[in-house]
């Protein structure tokens, strides 16, 4: 059976979105469908959970969730970036980083979809949001 994740880091399958940004040991790329500015970071290699990434992948994973992070503030100027990490689902580590859009009902829980967030394409977003990923950040340079 294939593996869902690393087809979706070679462009292929269902999980496929645009990517952010790329490197030997993650992956930034945002979630198809649904509201801008929802990002997940996923290691390539197959590692479920956080004690039992390396060092190097750990870093890797704190160092774009943060760019990624930065990035969305400052581009959708959001009221809200939230992250968190899950696992199980997939062998691979990922964290999701997201967008909630100022008027977003506060009846709506931090988590939750919201119908009125603002909708357009993330392959446009996703290349606005790239320079915040400076070749500098991947680890080993």
């Amino acid at each position: 059976m294939e593996c869902l994740i690393c087809a979706k880091h070679d462009g292929d399958g269902p999980l496929a979105g645009p990517v952010v940004f790329a490197d030997e040991l993650v992956v930034v790329s945002h979630r198809t469908g649904g509201a801008l500015g929802y990002l997940f970071v996923e290691t390539r290699r197959h590692v479920a959970t956080l004690d039992a990434l390396t060092v190097a992948e750990a870093e890797a994973v704190a160092r774009a969730a943060r760019l990624a992070a930065a990035s969305l503030r400052a581009e959708l100027d959001p009221e809200f970036v939230f992250t968190f990490v899950a696992g199980r689902s997939h062998a691979h580590f990922h964290q999701h980083v997201f967008a909630r859009h100022r008027g977003t009902p506060d009846e709506l829980p931090w988590h939750a979809e919201w119908a009125g967030a603002p909708t357009g394409d993330a392959a446009e977003l996703c290349a606005r949001l790239s320079p915040y990923f400076p070749p500098c950040c991947a680890p080993g340079r």
